[in-house]
């Protein structure tokens, strides 16, 4: 093969491909921002009023979820036990009432919930996935411990699946036609106007993954599509925090101001999962670009 072709098949790679960095902070941002408006008497409608991180901002058990998911795949942990683990380590961090009762089994088991804690706690599965099967394996995994629910499992699939499509170049119109329409038909021909007003507090994949979807599809970058989530008025922190993962896997961009302010908020941990993280799911991508680098060869 001539030497210009294989620098052409590079160059296209590597533009398919864009190394990124902070995948879950991504999430971590949203959980954050939504948490200052969190319960009854902070929800929010106004747009304009919503601040990313108010002086009550802090990460809730959305993101305490996350990472124990993450750090799972990282470390080929068992994922009920290390979920179980994070969660007793950050008992205070917003958990719901079934899920505490989870916490405090030394066998915990599955509880057939259809809530949206599957859906808010799923991105790892999108970021590291390298085909659509093994992000729907991936995304079960992370629901099962707890929400093995049909409604439970495919709010985690059809978030993990968002990410996962929008990651390797995917549009919206992919988004609202494959993967809205398939999941959450109900919500597919809905435009964010149509039910901003009469949204209220939802707590179901069902209530809050469609939803959620359409404030991506709507959003112009990442912190719109985190506003207009917050301003439903709902599941605040959860909303945002679903939404957070899409908008960066499409935009490639979040503020660096907004990266660091969370940064600082998170525990040790966290912030060493995340790092660690990023440097697994780049080499995954790496792999998947050599491996794409040298089909292309084979066909010129």
């Amino acid at each position: 093969m001539e030497l210009s072709k294989q620098f052409y098949i590079f160059a296209i790679v590597k533009y398919n491909y864009k190394l990124m960095e902070n995948y879950l902070i991504s999430e971590a941002i949203g959980d954050i921002a939504g948490s200052a408006y969190e319960g009854r008497m902070h929800r929010i409608k106004d747009y304009d009023k919503v601040k990313m991180f108010s002086s009550r901002a802090h990460f809730t058990d959305d993101t305490v979820l996350t990472f124990a998911c993450a750090e799972a795949f990282i470390d080929n942990l068992d994922m009920t036990m290390n979920l179980w683990k994070c969660a007793n380590e950050h008992r205070h961090a917003g958990f719901g009432g079934r899920f505490k009762q989870w916490m405090a089994n030394h066998n915990p088991q599955p509880y057939r919930s259809l809530g949206n804690g599957s859906a808010m706690r799923c991105s790892s599965a999108g970021w590291l996935a390298q085909t659509e099967e093994e992000c729907i394996r991936m995304a079960t995994e992370t629901a099962s411990p707890t929400h093995n629910h049909p409604e439970g499992i495919k709010g985690a699939v059809a978030t993990a699946l968002t990410i996962f499509h929008l990651k390797n170049g995917k549009d919206k119109d992919f988004v609202r036609q494959h993967l809205l329409n398939k999941y959450y038909p109900d919500w597919a021909d809905q435009k964010y106007a149509d039910f901003h007003d009469s949204y209220s507090f939802n707590s179901t994949c069902a209530g809050t993954v469609g939803p959620t979807m359409i404030c991506f599809l709507e959003s112009k970058d990442y912190v719109d599509c985190i506003k207009l989530a917050i301003s439903l008025g709902g599941d605040a922190d959860t909303l945002a925090a679903i939404a957070g993962p899409m908008a960066y896997a499409y935009y490639k961009k979040m503020p660096d101001a907004l990266v660091y302010q969370a940064m600082k908020k998170l525990p040790e941990w966290m912030v060493e999962v995340s790092e660690r993280f990023d440097e697994m799911v780049n080499k995954k991508g790496q792999e998947s670009a050599k491996r794409k680098i040298h089909k292309a060869c084979k066909k010129v």
